[in-house]
């Protein structure tokens, strides 16, 4: 069974920086990300890596057929990095979004620079231009993954996560273990 794909990765109006895709989706974070067409079926990148999280965090192995796919692979790798970090301790959904949204806009690296983790499959940003670009469209998605993921992961009960998601707490890609 092949993993699953971002429907992105055909998308030719989408501009490219490295080889990352610069995608829409609806954010009530300021930012620079496009504005996603007006239709009530449009799933943005966002709610798609949600969707594909387990699925696509099960597979060893992933062929990258585009820059959705490297947005997707991002996404899929901050979303374990919120599940783990929340699986440290008991947490509650308010102090659960304080940690990540903190996790969210905190320092991170791009592609291309010495922390990234995949770098290997990652083009670095053409300019220190792209960079910033790419810096402030990578911080609006994690912030917006992190508004949408609380709500899920804390469906239940206020007090503690779903154990659904927090029983996958493998951060792993391509067989190695990985965070952002």
């Amino acid at each position: 069974m092949p993993a699953y794909h971002s429907n992105f990765n055909d998308d030719k109006q989408s501009k490219l920086i490295g080889n990352v895709s610069i995608l829409p989706f609806s954010s009530k974070h300021r930012g620079i990300a496009p504005t996603p067409p007006n239709d009530p079926e449009y799933i943005d990148i966002i709610s798609e890596s949600i969707i594909l999280f387990r699925a696509n965090s099960l597979f060893r192995n992933f062929e990258i057929k585009g820059g959705g796919d490297r947005m997707l692979i991002y996404l899929i790798l901050f979303i374990s990095d919120c599940i783990a970090k929340l699986s440290r301790g008991q947490v509650n959904s308010g102090d659960a979004m304080k940690q990540l949204h903190t996790l969210a806009v905190d320092s991170f690296s791009l592609p291309g620079e010495a922390g990234f983790p995949l770098n290997s499959l990652y083009a670095p940003p053409q300019s220190k231009m792209d960079a910033d670009t790419l810096r402030s469209y990578l911080t609006q998605a994690r912030v917006e993954t992190v508004n949408r993921l609380i709500p899920i992961l804390y469906a239940q009960s206020n007090t503690s996560p779903d154990k659904y998601w927090m029983s996958f707490n493998k951060r792993k890609f391509m067989g190695k273990s990985l965070s952002l």
